[in-house]
């Protein structure tokens, strides 16, 4: 009687202190969670801005400066084997006018 007693004893004092720990865990956490969600609108979110301003800027001061390279035909470049299933079947499906060349040199430049 006594071990049983005892082992009684000693099972609910480890499930008291076990459900103080796990209520000290879910503060915890709340206040983890917190803190993610202030870094998430603080820092995250504003250093993304900051990356995409500066990714613009540098897109804008390159377009400037841009210089379309001579269309030169190289026999090995823009082998067209077979049409494209689309369009006029000779431009790729993110065809460019201004950047991608055509078997026959850019368009506009005939």
């Amino acid at each position: 009687m006594a071990l049983g007693r005892l082992s009684q004893a000693l099972l609910k004092s480890s499930l008291t202190q076990s459900r103080r720990q796990l209520s000290a865990t879910a503060e915890q956490g709340h206040e983890a969670s917190k803190l993610w969600k202030r870094l998430t609108y603080f820092v995250a979110l504003p250093g993304v801005a900051v990356c995409m301003l500066n990714m613009y800027l540098k897109m804008k001061h390159h377009a400037a400066h841009y210089e379309r390279p001579e269309f030169i035909p190289y026999s090995h470049l823009r082998i067209r084997t077979k049409r494209f299933p689309w369009g006029d079947g000779s431009k790729s499906l993110f065809h460019n006018r201004e950047l991608n060349p055509l078997p026959g040199g850019y368009e506009g430049d005939e």
